[in-house]
């Protein structure tokens, strides 16, 4: 089988574009052939273990097929980038037509027998228009939902395509429903088949017996992934002593916000910024609390890295993740309760002290738990991650593949 996976945006970074790699490379060790369409600016080289160049195609942003800079699929990305919802008719047109130019390209050089596009967004309606004859399968990584909900005066009109679409890969039965309630598609052509992280690279060794709580944490410095409300909640935090690892990038205004409240912490911060994802796991082989207090998530492989990491976990309960560890029942995982939001990834500001209150609170026994019991249960452990491994995951789209190719889906 020949797979053209497409992505709108870096296959690096993000979520999105970690998927893209795992699952390039669970694709080519089971002999299947693979190719990449992505959106990429500046200097960025993708590792050709991942993919020899001759396998890829790229549409250029900020100095190349395009002015301006990539659109990312969250407003605040770990790189410079255009915010969908600022965008102009014009540029959308031009995205579109830039996109449209390279698929055909890849479709002459590649001539593909499967697609794998991601995200439910502009590209994927695009790839649907141009691969009209060719399978195709979408995986859902949820910032989509939330752009959806985002641009609409932009009037996209992406629906009838994601309709069109033969399946469609969710991270949980509740973004499942999320998909079926906005855009209309038959359930019959969603599927649950979770996300996966690297269990060759993630895994447990001995925690430090002795000194600071080791906590964790490690994605965007912004807003939406509440890290402002973690760094005024630690203020409040006197005991158990900790040391918080910040690893992650950010831009702007919400950038500089998170690193001027990290200062304000002194040594019990440490900034890290952008980590290899090597580096990320030996920090959290070290580490012996994670902490993700976001406002919107799909179903974070973070979380999973952590966990399979011997971490603690404390993480707001947001729908997909309340899914997988209250199935789990996992005695390594704690939940923070939020109330309702003004708009998908940010609170009402008159629920901030409450929250800031509810945070502080949580921490300290969070803190004090991983204090107390320095060296994970790795029976937990194992419960709550066995099925969240690649390999696993990707045995499930592969059966989906073959479906979707055979005309049973």
């Amino acid at each position: 089988m020949r797979i053209l996976n497409i992505l709108s945006q870096m296959p690096d970074f993000t979520g999105s574009g970690k998927t893209v790699q795992a699952i390039m490379r669970q694709s080519c060790a089971r002999g299947y052939e693979n190719f990449l369409v992505a959106g990429i600016q500046d200097d960025f080289k993708l590792d050709s273990s991942v993919l020899p160049p001759d396998h890829t195609e790229f549409v250029r942003f900020n100095h190349g097929d395009l002015d301006f800079r990539l659109p990312g699929m969250s407003d605040v990305m770990p790189y410079p980038s255009t915010v969908f919802s600022s965008m102009t008719k014009e540029q959308i047109g031009r995205y579109e037509t830039a996109f449209r130019q390279i698929l055909e390209k890849a479709r002459k050089k590649f001539r593909p027998d499967l697609i794998h596009t991601h995200h439910l967004w502009i590209v994927s309606k695009t790839a649907r228009q141009v691969f009209q004859d060719l399978p195709m399968v979408t995986s859902c990584h949820g910032t989509c939902l939330r752009q959806h909900v985002l641009c609409t005066e932009l009037d996209l009109d992406i629906s009838d395509a994601m309709a069109d679409i033969d399946a469609i890969l969710c991270l949980s039965q509740h973004q499942k429903q999320q998909i079926i309630d906005i855009h209309r598609i038959d359930p019959k052509k969603l599927h649950v088949v979770g996300a996966g992280f690297e269990e060759k690279l993630f895994y447990c060794e001995p925690k430090p017996e002795k000194g600071p709580v080791q906590i964790v944490y490690a994605g965007k410095l912004s807003r939406a992934k509440g890290v402002p409300w973690l760094l005024t909640a630690l203020k409040k935090v006197t005991t158990p002593d900790f040391c918080l690892h910040l690893a992650g990038a950010g831009t702007g205004r919400e950038k500089q916000e998170c690193l001027t409240l990290a200062a304000e912490l002194g040594n019990r911060v440490k900034v890290h910024g952008p980590l290899p994802h090597e580096t990320l796991a030996q920090l959290m082989r070290k580490s012996h609390l994670f902490v993700l207090p976001s406002f919107f998530e799909g179903l974070p492989l973070v979380l999973m890295e952590a966990l399979s990491s011997g971490c603690r976990l404390l993480t707001t309960a947001l729908p997909g993740t309340r899914e997988i560890f209250e199935e789990t029942r996992s005695g390594m995982v704690d939940l923070l309760e939020l109330p309702a939001l003004e708009t998908v990834d940010t609170p009402f500001q008159k629920d901030m002290p409450a929250l800031d209150k509810a945070l502080a609170h949580a921490l300290e026994i969070s803190i004090t738990k991983a204090d107390q019991n320095r060296q994970p249960d790795l029976s937990q452990v194992n419960k709550s991650v066995s099925a969240y491994t690649w390999e696993g995951v990707f045995s499930k789209m592969e059966a989906i593949y073959k479906k979707v190719c055979s005309g049973i889906l």
